[in-house]
């Protein structure tokens, strides 16, 4: 019983850690975007252009009835309009020092060092219980016999 509540506790601090870091981090990321264009693959393009695929997939959708190849269209151009915020989305870090770095990396890798290591502990408490459980439907089984013999053992200790 201790060992459980030994590994609630490290499992809860694990993931505050976590979440507390992982906080801290994200105050110190700033995102932006570039207005209007991005690049891709080599060639620039214009955030109105990105929207023409999308548009004549939505329009070939509504004229054949929404066949498979006019939904494969409309899918890849909803997938090129993701992929184009995405390319046009710049992150970096601000200026922070040495010990802030050390103590987001302490934070969010320990943390989910602690959670990793409660949800992938091989318990030997378990694992001793498991076999003991075994052994005794083994046991039972043999005593039994069939399910036949002990329904007739159970009327006989009924009357």
């Amino acid at each position: 019983m201790k060992e459980a509540k030994n590994e609630l506790l490290q499992f809860v601090a694990g993931v505050i850690m976590l979440v507390v870091g992982l906080y801290i981090l994200s105050q110190k990321v700033m995102v932006s975007s570039t207005y209007g264009f991005f690049s891709l693959w080599g060639g620039t393009f214009s955030s109105g252009l990105i929207m023409i695929p999308f548009i004549i997939g939505v329009v070939w959708m509504f004229v054949t009835g929404g066949s498979f190849a006019s939904k494969v269209f409309t899918a890849l151009s909803v997938l090129l309009i993701i992929v184009s915020i995405i390319v046009s989305t710049r992150i970096w870090l601000v200026r922070i020092t040495m010990y802030e770095w050390v103590l987001i990396l302490v934070l969010i890798f320990g943390g989910a060092g602690l959670v990793a290591k409660v949800l992938f502990a091989n318990n030997k408490s378990e694992r001793e219980t498991g076999k003991k459980d075994k052994d005794d439907a083994y046991d039972f089984k043999k005593q039994a016999g069939s399910i036949d013999d002990e329904i007739e053992r159970m009327k006989k200790n009924m009357k």
